[in-house]
């Protein structure tokens, strides 16, 4: 699946898209595996509060199935003005 990264995220981890081949069932078991690759994908997951995820460019959560996704992208919540 692709990965992507925006924002913060993509500065701390240095990439703005990745592909990756994983067997996590949800996204957050997901994170678990990128966290434990290097220390910045660590720093950049530290606080999923502070983190929204998609699947498919749809809004989704943490404990989502990653079953049949092709996209998973990571951001800061968006504010608006």
């Amino acid at each position: 699946m692709d990965v992507l990264y925006f924002a913060w995220v993509r500065e701390r981890i240095g990439l703005p898209k990745e592909r990756v081949e994983t067997e996590a069932a949800t996204v957050s078991d997901l994170v678990a595996e990128l966290s434990a690759r290097e220390d910045r994908y660590a720093a950049a997951f530290a606080d999923l509060s502070a983190l929204r995820v998609a699947l498919d460019q749809e809004l989704s959560d943490f404990d989502a199935p990653l079953a049949g996704v092709r996209e998973v992208a990571f951001f800061p919540p968006m504010t608006g003005g």
